[in-house]
């Protein structure tokens, strides 16, 4: 099964290319589209020893000089001196300006290396390869690229788009359980905030889903990558719409920074936020509350967390954390809060207190 969908930025319009199999014509899609004939790999050590080999043999066969630079798994290193080692390597291996790179693996992956793509020699193209579940609905489609400073998440990064992103399924079947039902997650939000059919799907076919049925895994890829791509084409740069994609995701980067990355994973860490943002969005009096359960009895269906899990945290810290978030105004915090499933609204300035007594549970 193949699906083919085109994310719309003008003489910047990219494919997203959905299909078993695909990673073996990688060389081909990349002569295609006329890019440098040296093209470096980054991944990291387990993606790239699953997959590395056939990525390589995909590139040579097709013409092109190739080589790799590989770094740790992990959103602890997703940060500037791991960045500074990718561009010292590409230096090393003498890319220039007509060179690409290939993003082979996740999100952490994805993020680093668009950003090293955008800033190395003012910018040379790259590729996403994604072989995560969240990284192939959410953060390989839409240009945003970064890393992570101590006191936020992305807070150092660009808005630099992909000449193609190239989304083999068949990658999800090596994928842990764990990995697969993060990235689940994303794949919620989309329904919450655009698409209620969408959610009404998540909730009759969640075995399928979580068998990792081919039909199933596809639907959702499709269509959380159309949702996505129709939202960024109208809104690159997040400065109005593209900001409904953050759902879930104010409380969720507070919770990911201040437990430094290592307790949950993006997606669970955004399950949470979603389902105390419908608590939130209760309390305002946008949401009538079986909705909001709704959200939370789908996100406990996929056997995500809805609530801070294990010790507790402190809830001046996660608030101390919020104030940094990037779509944070004058000192105001922002939130996307759900009106009803499908639909969602941009608010700031809300109570403080509110926030935290949300926190709390």
């Amino acid at each position: 099964m193949k699906e083919t969908l085109c994310l719309e930025l003008g003489p910047r319009s990219y494919e997203i290319v959905i299909a078993g199999g695909s990673i073996d014509t990688l060389g081909q899609r990349l002569s295609e589209l006329k890019v440098g004939q040296r093209v470096f790999v980054i991944s990291n050590p387990f993606v790239f020893s699953l997959y590395g080999g056939r990525v390589i043999n995909s590139l040579k066969e097709a013409g092109f000089s190739t080589g790799f630079v590989l770094i740790p798994d992990g959103e602890e290193f997703k940060d500037l001196s791991w960045l500074s080692y990718i561009l010292t390597e590409l230096l090393k291996g003498g890319l220039d300006r007509k060179s690409a790179l290939v993003a082979l693996g996740g999100g952490v992956i994805g993020d680093m290396t668009g950003f090293a793509a955008s800033i190395y020699m003012r910018g040379i193209d790259y590729i996403a390869v994604p072989t995560t579940l969240l990284a192939q609905v959410d953060s390989s489609v839409g240009g945003k690229t970064g890393v992570n400073h101590h006191l936020g998440k992305n807070m150092i990064g660009t808005f630099y788009q992909p000449r193609l992103v190239l989304i083999d399924t068949d990658t999800l079947q090596t994928l842990p359980e764990r990995e697969t039902i993060s990235g689940i997650g994303e794949v919620i939000k989309y329904g919450v905030i655009k698409d209620k059919d969408f959610f009404s799907y998540l909730k009759n076919h969640r075995e399928q889903i979580l068998r990792k049925e081919d039909s199933a895994l596809t639907h959702i890829i499709k269509r959380s990558c159309q949702i996505k791509a129709e939202v960024v084409s109208f809104d690159e740069r997040e400065s109005g719409l593209r900001e409904i994609l953050n759902f879930g995701h104010t409380i969720g980067h507070a919770i990911e920074t201040v437990t430094g990355y290592t307790r949950y994973l993006h997606g669970e860490a955004v399950a949470i936020g979603m389902n105390l943002e419908g608590k939130l969005s209760v309390k305002l009096g946008l949401i009538d509350e079986k909705q909001s359960y709704d959200i939370m009895d789908l996100i406990e269906s996929y056997g995500l967390p809805a609530t801070i899990t294990s010790q507790k945290l402190s809830v001046n810290s996660l608030l101390n954390a919020m104030s940094y978030d990037k779509k944070a105004e004058s000192g105001n915090l922002k939130f996307v809060l759900p009106e009803k499933i499908g639909t969602v609204k941009v608010l700031k300035g809300i109570n403080r207190e509110d926030i935290a007594s949300v926190l709390k549970g």
